[in-house]
């Protein structure tokens, strides 16, 4: 599917990082207008992946992490390839 680690890391940032900052987000908006005595179930019921017809809850955690392991996988292939290699002498 992907030629190289590159390839796959330059997909899968826009499709993990837009997900991510979302549930960021909503988590953190919650909690606020929480405090403040103010209603905030629907941005809950967005933190755990669920939009609208679209109920993802069962597997939104699951998908995250996966996300957050292949960029992260990913990433490390393509450190260790571009790091200078110690010259023996």
């Amino acid at each position: 599917m992907f030629k190289t680690s590159r390839h796959a890391h330059r997909f899968l940032v826009p499709v993990a990082t837009l997900p991510l900052l979302l549930t960021a987000t909503t988590g953190v908006m919650y909690d606020l207008l929480e405090q403040w005595g103010l209603e905030a179930d629907w941005l809950l019921a967005l933190h755990v992946g669920h939009f609208g017809p679209l109920n993802l809850q069962p597997v939104y955690s699951l998908l995250l992490g996966l996300c957050v392991l292949v960029l992260v996988i990913t990433g490390l292939r393509m450190w260790f390839r571009t790091r200078p290699k110690a010259s023996r002498s």
